[in-house]
């Protein structure tokens, strides 16, 4: 966002505002951080982080667009183990 006579303006989110717009755990934003699929943190101190809200956006949007391929579904009545009956 560009203001007349400012440099430009990003804004940032914490935590529990990510919380809330992405209902993922912890362990899972940053391992799709780490891989590369998530908005990187960065530290605003050694005790803050934040993340760029317009990226956490971008990334939603691009979710949304696109569907998530999942695996096959096991039919559980054929596993060797504790079979289902029915």
């Amino acid at each position: 966002m560009e203001m007349p006579g400012k440099g430009t303006f990003t804004r940032t989110i914490r935590r529990q505002q990510l919380r809330e717009m992405v209902p993922l755990a912890d362990s899972t934003i940053f391992g799709m951080e780490q891989r590369g699929e998530f908005p990187r943190r960065f530290a605003l101190s050694s005790r803050c982080v934040v993340w760029d809200l317009a990226e956490v956006e971008a990334w939603l949007a691009s979710r949304r667009a696109r569907p998530i391929h999942r695996g096959q579904q096991v039919d559980v009545r054929y596993r060797r183990t504790r079979p289902v009956k029915g």
